[in-house]
């Protein structure tokens, strides 16, 4: 089945805005009004915690937070604390399974997929690991490192939330918090795996721009859907790594 997906790359919007957006999207996708939808985009720095995920893996005191303007907000995907911020790469589709003949694990599968393909795009080899959603950079070695995050929410047939794709994160920020519930765990980047230099790893809009272009084409693809850029932005992926 082939029919449009409309891409609109955002830039870097707060959290609640982009939160908001998509139950409004949900809302006309249900309904019928619109075609089915991607958002790309990088969140101001944030901590998200699943609707069942425990408050325990959050590492950092509600001071620390608030002296940084880091806030700490449960929505209604699935998954453990997640932590956005500049160099990440943001993907929201707002898509109608049953449209594309989708049962949640192979949509899953597809995110995954669409992941794994633009990390091999910038020359970084990753997969997803069993048992843990997401991407994962020797998955299956003696030190695994996530490099994407995944968590989802369906309502009314329509799956929203999504990815988070470490291009130029400052890891750092990854201290906030014990990543999937998991203490102690790896986390990485594109930048870090791929070994560009302090200059292009910095965290940067213009770095998750360029993923973008490469990640929402592939994940067109792997849905079915022909890619249809929106907006008054449109990025372009640069040469493959």
């Amino acid at each position: 089945m082939t029919s449009t997906i409309e891409l609109r790359w955002l830039g870097r919007v707060a959290y609640r805005d982009a939160w908001a957006l998509q139950h409004e999207l949900v809302l006309r996708r249900a309904a019928g009004e619109i075609a089915d939808q991607l958002l790309l985009l990088e969140h101001p720095a944030v901590l998200t915690l699943g609707r069942n995920a425990d408050e325990r893996f959050v590492r950092a005191l509600p001071g620390e937070l608030a002296a940084r303007g880091i806030e700490l907000i449960r929505v209604e995907r699935g998954g453990e604390v997640t932590y956005h911020g500049p160099g990440q790469l943001v993907a929201y589709p707002i898509v109608q399974l049953a449209e594309r003949g989708l049962l949640i694990r192979p949509y899953v599968r597809a995110l995954e997929t669409a992941m794994t393909e633009t990390a091999a795009s910038h020359g970084v080899v990753a997969a997803r690991r069993e048992g843990h959603p997401g991407l994962w950079v020797d998955p299956d070695g003696p030190l695994p490192r996530k490099i994407g995050a995944l968590g989802v929410r369906v309502e009314r047939g329509v799956a929203y939330h999504g990815i988070a794709l470490n291009v130029t994160t400052d890891l750092r920020d990854f201290g906030l918090i014990d990543p999937c519930g998991m203490p102690g765990i790896g986390v990485t980047s594109i930048a870090r795996e791929a070994g560009w230099p302090p200059g292009r790893s910095a965290p940067s809009t213009a770095s998750v721009a360029e993923a973008a272009g490469r990640f929402g084409p592939i994940l067109a693809r792997l849905l079915g859907a022909a890619p249809a850029w929106v907006g008054p932005v449109s990025p372009r992926p640069a040469a493959a790594a």
